[in-house]
């Protein structure tokens, strides 16, 4: 992302928060941030094989279990948070960290119970709920089992953690799902919305031009077999052909200036979009009451949206950009105000530029008036064009 102010590169967060990943390299980072949060209950173990209180062989062999029983973690949950291991080698893998945590426990003593909550951890991860609303709380029940032989105490005290962070992530696995879902439902509904738009045009095309054709088609016919012995007649087919034809032509471009005609709403998405994408904070109303507007008045809104929006993330240098929809009523009566504030420098020409020029034109059209302008803290664009009454509205004038 590029600083619009210094047109330096700007770096973003580490781990970007409610994006899906860019690439692989950022998926492993996503990886590591999130398994690397529960190494912190690995500093026990690490302290009692560094505090010299066992054997040369006791160290060994502590330190190759410890070696293993991580290994196991990682392999189980990294993988898991891509493609999955099959159900039955998930269950062996967690069978096998808690056999391991046991032993390291029974042999080595209380400072390894830690290793217990790896083990919930993995089971709120990687099994379905069902099984991890049984799964956590069995890992607890063991680890008090071993900790009556080791360390009451220590194992009191880690219980709770341990419940708490097996269910947290069963959680975070269940709205990880649901992300997921939600996201392949966006994309069907998105392709579901492009076919039928596809469809409509379809439709519409046919009712245009379907019988404009058929009937071009036939008086074409008609003129064919007239011309040798009534060539007047068939040059009233050929002057009806003309006719339809234009009549055509015309309904074509009615029907494809109104597919091309801007929707205010349409754009307050764009300027969001493209106004975060630039680095600006962006506030942009959601739903503007557009009740009883023109379509040639929205349009021209719409126009000025986008419009300045482009002036905002290209010259202005803003961090921060306002957009508002308000309906006001003045003395030539009520209005609908579109108004782009931003905190930028307004860019660097001396006089109304091409695009200004052009929004002015296109609000006279309609009966609208623009104001743009320097004010206190940056610029502010105020585009107004005529709007209907609540009262006309309401009584469908």
């Amino acid at each position: 992302m590029t600083d619009p102010l210094t047109g330096e590169a700007r770096r973003g967060p580490l781990v970007p928060i409610g994006q899906p990943p860019r690439n692989q390299r950022d998926m492993v980072l996503r990886k590591l941030v999130w398994i690397g949060v529960w190494l912190v209950f690995l500093s026990s173990p690490v302290h009692d094989l560094v505090a010299g209180d066992h054997s040369t062989g006791g160290t060994v062999a502590g330190s190759l279990g410890l070696t293993v029983f991580v290994g196991a973690y990682l392999a189980l949950v990294f993988r898991n948070m891509g493609a999955p291991f099959s159900p039955r080698f998930v269950i062996v893998l967690i069978l096998i960290l808690s056999a391991l945590a046991s032993v390291l426990c029974l042999t080595l003593g209380a400072a390894w119970l830690g290793l217990f909550c790896y083990v919930s951890v993995a089971c709120g991860a990687t099994l379905p709920p069902r099984g991890a609303y049984w799964a956590v709380p069995a890992t607890g029940g063991l680890m008090l089992l071993v900790g009556w032989r080791v360390g009451p105490g220590m194992a009191r005290d880690l219980i709770l953690i341990l419940l708490l962070i097996g269910f947290a992530m069963t959680g975070v696995g269940q709205l990880v799902r649901t992300t997921i879902e939600l996201r392949k439902a966006r994309a069907t509904v998105a392709q579901l919305a492009a076919n039928e738009e596809r469809l409509r045009l379809a439709r519409d095309l046919h009712d245009l031009l379907g019988h404009s054709l058929s009937l071009i088609t036939l008086k074409s016919e008609l003129a064919g077999r007239m011309l040798p012995g009534h060539p007047d007649k068939a040059a009233q087919q050929v002057a009806d052909i003309e006719q339809v034809s234009r009549q055509a032509l015309v309904d074509v471009r009615e029907a494809v200036s109104g597919y091309r005609r801007p929707r205010l709403a349409a754009e307050l998405a764009g300027a969001q979009v493209a106004l975060t994408a630039a680095g600006v904070v962006a506030h942009v109303p959601a739903e503007p009451d557009l009740a009883g507007l023109p379509e040639d008045a929205e349009s021209v809104l719409a126009w000025a949206l986008r419009e300045a929006v482009t002036n905002v993330v290209r010259h202005s240098g803003a961090r921060r950009c306002t957009v508002e929809v308000l309906r006001r009523q003045t003395l030539d009566g009520p209005v609908l105000e579109l108004s782009v504030e931003d905190d930028g420098s307004g860019g660097s020409g001396k006089g109304p530029g091409n695009g200004l020029t052009g929004l002015t034109e296109r609000l006279e059209k309609v009966g609208g008036t623009l104001e743009a302008g320097r004010v206190r803290h940056g610029f502010r664009l105020v585009a107004r064009v005529p709007a209907a009454t609540a009262a006309d509205v309401g009584s469908g004038a």
